[in-house]
């Protein structure tokens, strides 16, 4: 038997004993119907005062962000916040602008919006409170006038580091290519707790950073209690925004990377990266 064919057998036989990776287990953050499991916190309202239906479920399975019922839109920053207080995860959604800016919005958040990671809980946010302490995935569209790139990111009350050194602006472009405000763009989060973050635009990588943390400013009249200059962000709420340009989403989707990590358990999974023995289920 010539080499070639025993290093071919050895091969086929060796793969075959390999355990299968298993499959990962998205879930659906969004229903399509209705916005259970979701919070809306809007700036100058108490928690859960959708006002205007700002958050609404539209045609086809998607999350409308609209204005029709707004007279004015008054730094009515808000946010649309998921149940759930994550660590170790990655977050995967489509996103496009429809319709026109409302006419008294600030002009930086024209095809603008974002999904806010590590942020504080939305019972924690004040009433008046413009923008949660959060870190920013930032979406920008782009029309004939504008040509920017995705996914880069903005710190409201919070500090990243990059290349080794603390940021100092408030928000950083990433390396994406421009995409049409009008067009369905996909994107994805991934969460290391407190160790990294990642951005993805349509498969590829475009922004790192590392040890988020509360800090810095932008973000206005916040419990003194919650910023905590300094203090570590390794866990905290997704919040998907709103900045007074119409804004669609669709496909939210999350693999938990927290999880049973002991191979025993009915629950293990190999693509969990942080332990979480409390959720190990055993067989009776």
């Amino acid at each position: 038997m010539s080499f070639l064919i025993r290093f071919a057998i050895l091969s086929v036989v060796g793969a075959a004993i390999l355990p299968a990776a298993d499959a990962e287990k998205w879930e659906d953050l969004f229903n399509g119907r209705d916005l259970d499991g979701w919070v809306v916190k809007i700036a100058g309202h108490e928690l859960g005062d959708n006002y205007g239906e700002t958050f609404r479920v539209g045609t086809a399975g998607v999350i409308q962000v609209a204005y029709d019922k707004y007279d004015k839109f008054g730094s009515r920053f808000s946010h649309l916040f998921y149940k759930k207080r994550l660590s170790h995860y990655r977050l995967t959604l489509e996103y496009r602008f429809t319709g026109e800016q409302m006419k008294d919005g600030p002009s930086y958040a024209r095809l603008n919006s974002g999904v806010m990671v590590h942020s504080q809980s939305p019972e924690s946010i004040l009433k008046d409170q413009d923008w949660p302490i959060s870190v920013e995935a930032q979406f920008l569209g782009n029309d004939g006038k504008l040509a920017r790139p995705t996914m880069n990111v903005c710190t409201p009350g919070t500090d990243i580091i990059m290349d080794g050194a603390m940021v100092k602006q408030h928000c950083v472009n990433s390396s994406s290519k421009v995409f049409s405000g009008a067009d369905w763009v996909k994107v994805e989060v991934e969460v290391r707790g407190g160790e990294r973050v990642r951005h993805w635009v349509e498969g590829e990588m475009v922004l790192e950073y590392t040890r988020p943390q509360i800090g810095g400013g932008v973000a206005n009249r916040f419990d003194p209690a919650v910023k905590v200059d300094g203090k570590p962000l390794t866990d905290g709420y997704i919040g998907l925004q709103s900045e007074s340009h119409p804004v669609e989403f669709r496909h939210v989707r999350l693999l938990n990377l927290k999880g049973c990590m002991d191979r025993r358990a009915l629950n293990y999974k190999d693509y969990f990266i942080e332990p979480n023995a409390a959720a190990c289920q055993y067989r009776k």
